[in-house]
C-alpha cells in the first residue's frame, strides 16, 4: 500500500513539473534525488517573504541592514550557488533566531543581532544560514519527507480547519519550525567556518556565539533560541566549531579578523526585548500603545503577539481567541469579509455598542468541505466562532473567540469577557512605554564586567542578563576603555 501511494505522489511530482530526477549537490559533490528544481527554490522564497513579514515585521535600522547585505553578498559570491538571487533582512523580533528559506532568502532577528559581540560571530551565523541554501537542505528535507510520509506539522490549539484563522502566521510557522536533520545541521556548521573564514573571518568566534546560545538555554525561565532548539547541543557544537576553525586556519593560514568595537558601535541603540510600542501584556491586559486600545487576558493563558494578529489560548487547547484588523471600511464591509475568508454559517448577527464603540457580534459555525466539494454536516468536532467586530479609532478590530462546538457553550462566557473589555487606553505611563536598548559604553576602570555594569549604573536583576548579552561571566576582566553593553531607554 505505502509503494502505492508513494508511486502516486511521484506521479503527481512529475506532472508538476518539480521533479528533477538526479542532479549533484553543489557543496557535497554527490549525486541525489530532489523534488524541487532552483526556480521552484527561489519562487518559494519570493512567496514566503510577505508572510514572514506579517509575521515578524521588518526592523527599520538602516545602517545594520546596509551591513548584513554587504555581508551577505560578499559571502554568495564565494559560496557553492553564487547566481541565487540572495536578499538579506533584520527581522523585528526579540527572539534569539536566524533562519534561511530556499532561494536565497536569509533573516536574522533583532534579538540575534543585539546577542552578537562581534562580526566574527555574525559572520559565522550568516555562514550556517547561507549553507542551508547553497546545500540544498530544504529540498532534501522535503524529499525525505516525501519518502517517509511524513507531514510538516505547524501546529495550531485546535483542528486543522482553525489554521484558516492565522493563515499568514501558519505559512510563516511552517517555515520557522522546519527541524533539519542533525546531518545537516552538522554540515551547515563546516560550511559556515568556511564561508566566513574565506571572507576574512575568525570563525573561532562562530564557535564562541554557540557558548552565548548554550547559556541562554540553560538560563531558568528563558526559552531556548529558536535558532538551535531542534538543533545538536551547542555545547559539542562549540568543541566541533573550534576544531574546524583550527582545521581551516592551519590550512589556510592568514589574518582573520573580529572587528569586535565597529559591531558593538553598530548596534548601539538596538532594541533589546519587547518592543512596548507593538502591543504588550501587563497585569492580565493586552495593551497596544499605539493603537491606544487594550483587552483582558485570561489568567493561564498562553499568548503570542506578532505584528499582524495577537492570538492566546487555553493552556487546555480547547479555546483561542484571536485578535487582528478586520477587512472593510464599514461594520457590514467587514463582517461579508470575514464570513467569506473563514467560510462561516451565520446563526446569529447583532449590532451593539462597546464600551461606546460600534460594533458587530456574530455566532458562527465554520463550513468543512467534504472532498466532494459538499458542505459538510456540523458535528461536535464542528469549529464554532463567536465574533465581535469593533470600530474604534479609525479602524475596525477583531476578535474571534473559536472551539469545536462541544466545547463552544463553555468557552463563549469567556470569549464574550474578553470582547467586552475592549476600550481605549489612556494610562500615560502605557502610552508613553519606552522599550529597554542596547547601550555601548566605555569601561571606567580596570575590574571585572559586574564592577563595569555597576559602574554603569545597571540594576541587580539584570547582570545575570547583561553577561549573556556580552558574552561573558560577571567575573571576567576587563580593561579601562574596553567597551560593553548596558540597557537603557
Amino acid at each position: 500500500m505505502k509503494m502505492k501511494v508513494q508511486f502516486q505522489v511521484l506521479v503527481a511530482f512529475f506532472a508538476a513539473g518539480l521533479f528533477t530526477g538526479c542532479s549533484k549537490n553543489p557543496v557535497t559533490g554527490k549525486k541525489e534525488i530532489i523534488f524541487m528544481s532552483q526556480e521552484k527554490e527561489i519562487a518559494l522564497g519570493a512567496e514566503s517573504h510577505p508572510s514572514i513579514v506579517a509575521t515578524m515585521g521588518i526592523y527599520d535600522d538602516k545602517n545594520m541592514q546596509s551591513f548584513i547585505t554587504e555581508k551577505g553578498m560578499a559571502m554568495a559570491k564565494i559560496s557553492h550557488r553564487p547566481d541565487l538571487p540572495y536578499k538579506f533582512f533584520i527581522v523585528d523580533s526579540p527572539v534569539v533566531n536566524a533562519f534561511a528559506v530556499p532561494g536565497g532568502y536569509v533573516y536574522f532577528t533583532r534579538g540575534i543581532m543585539a546577542h552578537f559581540n562581534n562580526e566574527a560571530e555574525f559572520a559565522g551565523v550568516l555562514g550556517h544560514e547561507i549553507g542551508h541554501i547553497t546545500a540544498r537542505h530544504s529540498a532534501r528535507q522535503q524529499t525525505s519527507q516525501i519518502f517517509g510520509q511524513v507531514g510538516l506539522m505547524a501546529g495550531m490549539v485546535l483542528s486543522e480547519t482553525v489554521r484558516g484563522l492565522a493563515d499568514q502566521t501558519q505559512q510563516a510557522l511552517g517555515l520557522l519550525l522546519l527541524s533539519y536533520s542533525r546531518e545537516h545541521e552538522t554540515e551547515s556548521d563546516k560550511i559556515g567556518v568556511e564561508y566566513s573564514s574565506k571572507i576574512g573571518y575568525d570563525a573561532h568566534q562562530m564557535a564562541d556565539f554557540f557558548g552565548t546560545l548554550k547559556k541562554i538555554s540553560e538560563k531558568g525561565g528563558q526559552s531556548i533560541p529558536t535558532f538551535q532548539s531542534t538543533h545538536p547541543d551547542p555545547g559539542d557544537r562549540m568543541n566541533k566549531v573550534e576544531k574546524l576553525a583550527t582545521q581551516y586556519q592551519t590550512e589556510h593560514p592568514s589574518k582573520y579578523n573580529v572587528n569586535r568595537d565597529s559591531y558593538l558601535r553598530k548596534i548601539d541603540g538596538i532594541i533589546y526585548g519587547e518592543d512596548p510600542k507593538q502591543g504588550f501584556v501587563e497585569n492580565g491586559q493586552f495593551y497596544h500603545p499605539t493603537l491606544k486600545l487594550q483587552f483582558p487576558v485570561p489568567s493561564g493563558w498562553q499568548y503570542e503577539n506578532t505584528p499582524a494578529q495577537f492570538q492566546m489560548a487555553a493552556k487546555d487547547g480547547k479555546s483561542m481567541v484571536l485578535f487582528t484588523m478586520a477587512e472593510g471600511k464599514s461594520l457590514d464591509e467587514a463582517a461579508q469579509a470575514v464570513i467569506k475568508n473563514y467560510s462561516l454559517q451565520v446563526a446569529e448577527n447583532n449590532k451593539t455598542t462597546i464600551n461606546g464603540n460600534p460594533a458587530i457580534v456574530m455566532v458562527s459555525t465554520q463550513v468543512a468541505q467534504t472532498q466532494s466539494g459538499q458542505a459538510a454536516a456540523a458535528t461536535a468536532n464542528s469549529i464554532q466562532v463567536a465574533t465581535w467586530l469593533i470600530q474604534y479609532g479609525g479602524n475596525i478590530y477583531a476578535i474571534h473567540g473559536v472551539a469545536t462546538a462541544a466545547n463552544f457553550a463553555a468557552n463563549i462566557g469567556q470569549f464574550k469577557s474578553i470582547a467586552q473589555g475592549f476600550k481605549a487606553v489612556t494610562d500615560g505611563s502605557i502610552l508613553n512605554r519606552q522599550p529597554d536598548r542596547i547601550r555601548i559604553k566605555s569601561v571606567q576602570k580596570d575590574g571585572t564586567l559586574k564592577d563595569a555594569l555597576k559602574d554603569n549604573g545597571q540594576a541587580d536583576g539584570k547582570l545575570a542578563d547583561l553577561a549573556i548579552i556580552n558574552g561573558m561571566d560577571l567575573s571576567a576582566k576587563v580593561t579601562k576603555g574596553m567597551l560593553i553593553k548596558t540597557l537603557g531607554k
